[in-house]
């Protein structure tokens, strides 16, 4: 079966990690996780997997304490994540690495791009933590970044909604869900799937996105298949 992508990046927001509570981890939602991941990894997808940090921690609502200092401990959260999720994923019989763009002891492996690469194919799923490694950039942003480096097909986010809307349908149900969109668009009408920094990464990078609900059932598989129900952010 020819798949439409070979290598993908995929963004799981920490939030959804945590289930309907949104904090800590939340077990159905993982074994729904794994399960995806694993059947596209079994049709031959290569896959890298950033995980945000939101169950732990949101540096950007942390009162009064210094943004940067907030960044660093967001960054470990993202640590903590990729290190727990991957350790799901070797339960589940798949071959995992986790790379940071700092030194964590044994807990890690620094990144470089051919390191990465190479892990790729070897057949592991690769996990990106530590977004960027500097303050001020989100995950969105590590996300991207990391997804331009190994060259993927397509940037994955799996949210908590299924695609990208013209509001907010959890505050307005007359919401309108956009099939397809230009990254472009998404910058002018500022609907931001991701960040402003990361759009415009996409933009110049050329780097398509694929927004689906982490909640459907088998969206990761359907989105290599070319079956796909989210919204597809063209550039």
């Amino acid at each position: 079966m020819a798949l439409k992508y070979q290598r993908i990046l995929l963004k799981i927001s920490g939030e959804a990690l945590g289930g309907e509570k949104g904090m800590g981890f939340d077990e159905p939602t993982m074994d729904a996780i794994c399960g995806g991941v694993k059947k596209a990894h079994e049709l031959g997808v290569q896959i890298g997997i950033v995980v945000g940090g939101g169950n732990f921690w949101r540096g950007r609502s942390s009162g009064k304490m210094e943004r940067t200092l907030a960044d660093k401990i967001g960054m470990l959260a993202t640590v903590m994540n990729c290190i727990y999720v991957s350790d799901i994923f070797r339960y589940a019989g798949m071959k995992t690495e986790v790379f940071t763009p700092f030194v964590c002891g044994a807990f890690t492996t620094l990144f470089s791009k051919d390191a990465a690469v190479e892990a790729l194919n070897e057949g592991k799923v690769v996990f990106f933590a530590g977004g960027t490694g500097h303050p001020y950039f989100s995950t969105d942003t590590g996300a991207v970044l990391r997804a331009i480096e190994i060259e993927a097909d397509a940037m994955l986010l799996a949210k908590a909604i299924d695609g990208i809307y013209d509001s907010d349908p959890k505050v307005n149900p007359e919401a309108k869900k956009y099939d397809e969109i230009s990254i472009q668009e998404i910058i002018d009408k500022k609907l931001m799937a991701v960040d402003l920094t990361a759009s415009i990464m996409c933009l110049e990078n050329k780097m398509p996105m694929l927004v689906f609900g982490l909640n459907e059932e088998n969206s990761i598989v359907e989105t290599m298949k070319g079956t796909f129900t989210g919204t597809k952010v063209t550039v």
